[in-house]
């Protein structure tokens, strides 16, 4: 994997980025895959002396890039949008909203800003807005999804826009990135692969579930909200689907899910919780240093890559 728009862009070794899970992404992951050689990211979601904390400890443990995700529709926005210019973060990425109000400031900053984006006329837009780079989330990821699968959504992108894509969604070891790299990306984005790292502080239970799961074990809630997200299947997805069908405006949807990821990654209730995860939860399948899944990413990528050389039609 050698050297492309994505390592240059973000000085790091390799095109590969650490999704910025909620609850879960914090100093420690981000550090271990920036050692790695990849970019580790930590979320902004929580108070912001937390996240402020979390980038410092951050700073005292690396000196490789790493970079912050911001929800922009979480209520305290504005104050992680102004706290990654204040500690001088290297990067940031954006989901839940449009960032366009933020990246006038955050250019000034010298911060590379990559927004995920589940659309073309989204990504078409980030670019006019002055993104540095996007990244093209499918479907197949956990949390938070669109309606377009990751191999369908990539191409267009890249057709459609002149700055690099990352593709996330749907992508666990090193053939999918081959294929990403195939469809015309220059890097990647995962997240449910680092979920079971050992850097990762989700509970075991977490974990587990991960590592268990089959390949049909995922779910989509919240179709009936417009927020769909993708966890796998327990005793909290039974009742939502069930209630989504029965009576989709109740409150008691919303009561449901308040504090459910949490109650998931922190206390490790993986069957009353949300358990985030992507389709490729099926292909997980043990707990690995953040270290060993990247150089296991890479010989996979190479020699797939190779493979794909070797292929005539």
């Amino acid at each position: 994997m050698k050297d492309n728009k994505i390592t240059e862009l973000l000085n790091i070794k390799y095109p590969l980025i650490q999704g910025g899970m909620a609850w879960i992404a914090d100093a420690l992951l981000a550090v271990a895959v920036s050692e790695a050689g990849g970019l580790g990211i930590i979320t902004g979601v929580g108070p912001i002396e937390h996240v402020r904390n979390q980038i410092k400890k951050a700073k005292s443990l690396t000196n490789k890039p790493f970079g912050v995700n911001i929800m922009l529709m979480q209520e305290n926005a504005d104050e992680i949008a102004n706290l990654v210019c204040e500690e001088g973060v290297s990067v940031v990425t954006t989901g839940a909203g449009s960032p366009g109000e933020y990246i006038e400031m955050w250019k000034k900053n010298n911060i590379k800003v990559i927004p995920v984006v589940p659309s073309v006329a989204i990504a078409k837009r980030m670019e006019k807005f002055g993104a540095d780079a996007v990244i093209a989330e499918g479907m197949e990821s956990g949390g938070h999804i669109g309606q377009i699968t990751t191999m369908s959504l990539v191409p267009q992108v890249v057709d459609a826009v002149n700055i690099p894509v990352i593709a996330a969604g749907g992508i666990g070891d090193g053939r999918a990135i081959a294929a990403a790299f195939m469809l015309g990306a220059v890097g990647v984005q995962m997240g449910t692969r680092f979920l079971v790292s050992k850097e990762c502080n989700v509970h075991e239970n977490y974990k587990q579930k991960v590592i268990k799961a089959k390949d049909i074990d995922t779910e989509v809630t919240g179709n009936s909200t417009s927020h769909p997200v993708r966890v796998l299947r327990n005793k909290l997805t039974r009742k939502y689907l069930k209630l989504e069908k029965t009576n989709p405006n109740s409150e008691e949807l919303e009561l449901l899910t308040k504090g459910s990821l949490r109650k998931a990654v922190v206390d490790g209730d993986v069957e009353n919780g949300s358990v985030m995860a992507g389709q490729i939860a099926g292909i997980v399948k043990k707990q690995q240093s953040c270290q060993e899944i990247i150089e296991e990413l890479i010989l996979e990528f190479n020699k797939s890559m190779k493979k794909g050389l070797d292929i005539d039609m």
